[in-house]
């Protein structure tokens, strides 16, 4: 998909290097997959993404990938964050942040690249019990437009949208 140049975003933190935005390249694959898994991990304790894993792998490889701009938030070395966007249907598929880096500005600058990318507006789905991941979105302007059912675990999920 499109890609933009590298860009620095000014930390969150003191004494913090800057994040650095840049298109997903294919020898990023193995940091996002852990990093997914490490993310979701972390939010539902209960549920054991291990084994989910290779499911993963083959969405990101076969649907994401392909259709989807992908732009990474790196922090030194290490991947900070990512978020993939289908800028033909507008659709924000995923926003994984850290949780090290929850807090400190990844999150917000991965959204506002997700903007960029799709100026006309951004749809995303979200778990009605993620509350963090609800007040965030709704910081950045997005709205609840519906309530579903999670079409895969048939968990309760808001489709939320934010247009300009």
């Amino acid at each position: 998909m499109g890609s933009t140049p590298p860009s620095a975003v000014a930390p969150h933190r003191k004494n913090a290097p800057a994040l650095v935005l840049r298109p997903y390249a294919s020898a990023d694959e193995a940091a996002a997959l852990a990093l997914w898994q490490r993310t979701w991990q972390q939010a539902y304790p209960d549920i054991d993404f291990g084994a989910r894993l290779g499911w993963w792998r083959d969405r990101w490889r076969s649907e994401l990938v392909p259709a989807c701009a992908i732009t990474v938030a790196m922090d030194g070395e290490a991947m900070a964050g990512f978020v993939t966007v289908d800028p033909r249907t507008a659709y924000l598929d995923q926003l994984v942040v850290a949780p090290e880096s929850w807090g400190g500005g990844a999150a917000a600058a991965l959204v506002d690249a997700a903007k960029r990318l799709s100026p006309g507006g951004l749809d995303l789905h979200v778990n009605r019990d993620n509350a963090r991941a609800i007040r965030f979105y709704e910081k950045h302007g997005f709205a609840v437009t519906g309530e579903e059912a999670n079409p895969r675990s048939g968990a309760p999920i808001y489709k939320m949208s934010w247009r300009p």
